[in-house]
């Protein structure tokens, strides 16, 4: 199942990807938010909304965040081998966890803006795994059980900042630069572990082209290494981490105002980002 919050009228409504387009869940009398199903909440009623085809789909939807409470955002860095060699000439003995702040966080669709005093402003297409429950000290083999489901994630990075001291943040938080979305997938519908093609494109150009399998540590890893030093929060996210094809390698041009990114995830789908003078 895909699920989506849009923007309506009344407020942020819950909403479901289906072959007919999206429905609003909320409008159709589910009175649970994103949040509360992301949580565990009782959403057998879903299905039927998906099956029934007298509801209309929503035209031309504006997506919020694909959670309503921001919470923990944290990104895990050098995740695929070859993007690890290139930007640090060395494979992490353990998963690189940073953090970005919740001013980063913005729906599919969204115009980032990038300040004119910096100019290294980066892409990278990540998968982007969703707390379901809470989760401290998990083991790795209990730790799918913590997902509630998948999106698609940019990780817009300022990196002549972000490498100026050992701690990223400067680099990684600035307003706009954790683009989300456009919608979750439930982890039943979705495994990390397939061969699933995960790229950016930029301005129609394909930067980074993978799959979701060449990550150096699984989702499973990542979740309960995480949840040893943090405790995880249904309605979390995070960033798994980029293939190799960043600007930040040399081949391709920083972003510039006026730039359109897409990350796309086989699978999941794709979110499309406008950069715009900051």
């Amino acid at each position: 199942m895909k699920l989506c919050n849009i923007k309506t009228d009344q407020g942020i409504h819950l909403a479901l990807v289906t072959e007919r387009g999206i429905i609003d869940a909320t409008a159709a009398g589910f009175g649970l938010s994103m949040d509360q199903v992301i949580a565990g909440a009782d959403a057998s009623k879903l299905a039927e909304i998906a099956a029934d085809a007298s509801l209309p789909a929503v035209e031309a939807p504006v997506y919020a965040n694909v959670v309503g409470k921001t919470g923990n955002l944290i990104c895990v860095g050098l995740n695929y081998k070859e993007h690890a060699m290139k930007s640090a000439n060395m494979l992490p003995e353990y998963p690189v966890l940073f953090a970005k702040l919740a001013q980063a966080l913005v729906p599919d669709n969204s115009e980032v803006a990038l300040p004119p005093w910096e100019k290294t402003y980066d892409y990278e297409a990540e998968l982007v795994i969703v707390i379901g429950k809470e989760a401290w000290g998990v083991s790795e083999e209990d730790a799918m059980d913590y997902i509630f489901g998948y999106t698609c994630g940019n990780d817009v990075s300022c990196r002549a900042s972000q490498k100026r001291t050992s701690q990223w943040l400067p680099g990684k938080s600035m307003p706009g630069f954790g683009p989300c979305g456009p919608w979750i997938v439930t982890r039943d519908s979705f495994d990390p572990n397939d061969d699933h093609m995960i790229r950016s494109i930029v301005n129609g150009e394909v930067r980074q082209n993978a799959v979701t399998s060449d990550m150096i540590f699984s989702c499973a890893k990542i979740v309960s290494y995480a949840s040893k030093y943090l405790r995880l929060e249904p309605g979390d996210l995070i960033y798994t981490g980029t293939p190799s094809g960043v600007a930040g390698e040399g081949k391709f041009p920083f972003l510039v105002p006026g730039d359109l990114v897409e990350v796309e995830i086989e699978g999941i789908g794709k979110l499309t980002t406008r950069m715009v003078q900051g």
